[in-house]
């Protein structure tokens, strides 16, 4: 009996000690949309060292540290491109032998889940396929004035639904927006579900009819536009266009689209970014050969210089920069660094600083108006991110000031620069078709600024201190005499400037602008 029971021991430790981490593992989360998320654990344990990969939506990380073993472990990952900084740490054991109990630690909650072991090579990278040769992409005459419309992601994120564009696109008309030139109603991310048995990408349950929805956009007057990613994943870790761009051309281009963002993401773990240009080429070709007018929009957050090869991969608008927030902060610091982009902007291809945030609840009307002079002295696209369906009327002013737009839309194409700035205060000028300018005085400041408008210049200054100031002289920017033209497009009111009234003085309230348009 004694016997039989040290043997029990014996057997009961030997097995113990054969548990193993080694194996690949899997956590399936369903969503409510009828998809799932997808982690895969790729570990070898060797003694008291673990080692291997983790995958999670867009992101692939290599183990760097660890403790302990089946019985209670540790594991810290860093991004396997090495370019980021970004790690993700888990804890868990081993019950049983085939499920592994783990708690992930991200920001300031933790997750709790169980992965199951799956056959060796499931979850992993797909194989690369190399870039192609460079060339260029011909040109597909769209949007020859910068796209306005509509993009789902800043309101409603992961929420958004069939239903939901439909009553954008209706509040699009019904609002007005429609005639002020909006046309584009854009789903971001979290449309795709999976691929059929032939590799056509389909829509989630949220979309039960990606055609049908396109065909009731259309009846509407507007536009269709969809997302992907060059990756295996999107940026929220749907399935992306890897390896299937051509045959996702053609599928957009039967549902009837008319727009692709085309989101980076998952690419940069197959991919360096010095591939970038060739990798967007690939779907700036598969768009073009479906023969159907798709706008092509790269996001890929500025990198590489994309302003310089954006138009040569089919592009027409290509982001500057990385996302923006509905905050005074977000949208000042990526807005006013946007001036040396200026040159690459021009007709059928634009700078895009990313999507507007006005009516989205966390700045004041006042920012609002700014937000939406800067980005149309940028000639950026006018792409509202807003309920439509739910518009304070100043929100829906600000959005629909056909006298602002305008200036956005002028046929030539050209940016506006930074002229002047001193402090807190810039003044900003776009050279208009009809000989006119565009001028925007911006203050910044925490302070109410005067501005003064002038038959030889526009200065505009804090407080009673009139050296502290930001000057422009209307000689240099081509009104050489006292402009018989000058318009406040906020204040919709024609400002006369004569030797009754050489000088127009308002005030600029901080955070504000005061646009002009102004002409000899």
């Amino acid at each position: 009996m004694k016997f039989l029971r040290i043997l029990s021991i014996f057997l009961l430790a030997a097995i113990c000690s054969a548990a193993d981490l080694t194996g690949n593992w899997a956590v399936k989360k369903p969503l409510e949309d009828g998809t799932y998320n997808w982690a895969y654990f790729n570990l070898k344990q060797d003694g008291p060292k673990i080692t291997g990969t983790i995958r999670t939506t867009q992101f692939y990380y290599a183990i760097t540290d660890s403790t302990g073993g089946p019985e209670g472990f540790r594991l810290t990952a860093g991004m396997l491109d090495g370019k980021s900084s970004r790690t993700v740490s888990y804890e868990g054991k081993l019950v049983g032998d085939d499920e592994l109990h783990i708690i992930s630690h991200r920001r300031n909650d933790t997750v709790e889940d169980v992965a199951h072991r799956v056959p060796a090579g499931e979850g992993a990278m797909p194989a690369r396929v190399e870039p192609p040769a460079l060339h260029k992409v011909p040109d597909n005459g769209l949007v020859r004035t910068p796209p306005m419309g509509w993009n789902s992601w800043n309101k409603f994120g992961h929420s958004i639904n069939d239903a939901a564009v439909r009553g954008v696109a209706d509040a699009m008309v019904s609002s007005g927006m429609k005639d002020a030139g909006y046309i584009y109603i854009n789903i971001d991310d979290t449309w795709e579900g999976e691929r059929d048995a032939k590799g056509n990408i389909q829509s989630n349950k949220k979309f039960p009819d990606m055609k049908a929805l396109s065909d009731y956009v259309h009846s509407k007057g507007l536009k269709l536009g969809i997302y992907s990613s060059p990756g295996p994943n999107t940026c929220a870790g749907y399935e992306g266009s890897y390896g299937h761009e051509e045959q996702d051309a053609r599928t957009y281009a039967a549902w009837g689209i008319d727009y692709l963002k085309y989101d980076w993401c998952g690419a940069r773990i197959l991919y360096k970014d010095e591939e970038m240009q060739a990798i967007y080429q690939k779907m700036g070709d598969a768009l073009l050969a479906t023969s159907r007018p798709i706008v092509y929009s790269l996001c890929q957050y500025g990198r590489q210089d994309v302003w310089k090869w954006g138009a040569d991969v089919g592009g027409n608008l290509w982001r500057t920069t990385g996302d923006i927030r509905d905050a005074w902060d977000s949208m000042t610091r990526i807005g006013f660094a946007q001036d040396e982009h200026a040159p690459y902007a021009k007709p059928g291809h634009w700078n895009d600083p990313d999507m507007l945030e006005i009516g989205n609840g966390h700045m004041s009307d006042t920012e609002y108006k700014t937000h939406m002079s800067l980005w149309s002295m940028l000639s950026a696209p006018l792409i509202a991110g807003n309920d439509l369906r739910d518009m304070t009327p100043a929100i829906h002013d600000i959005l629909t000031n056909r006298e602002v737009i305008a200036i956005d839309q002028d046929k030539d194409g050209k940016q506006a620069t930074r002229a002047s700035k001193s402090g807190d205060r810039e003044i900003w000028v776009k050279q208009l078709a009809d000989g006119a300018a565009a001028i925007a005085v911006f203050n910044r400041s925490d302070k109410d600024a005067k501005a003064i408008v002038g038959a030889q210049a526009i200065t505009a200054f804090n407080g009673s201190d009139k050296d502290d100031k930001v000057t422009v002289k209307l000689a240099d920017i081509g009104i050489k005499e006292t402009p018989k033209h000058v318009r406040d497009l906020w204040e919709h009111k024609d400002i006369k400037l004569d030797k009754k009234q050489p000088d127009y003085e308002a005030t600029v309230p901080s955070h504000g602008v005061m646009l002009l348009r102004i002409k000899q």
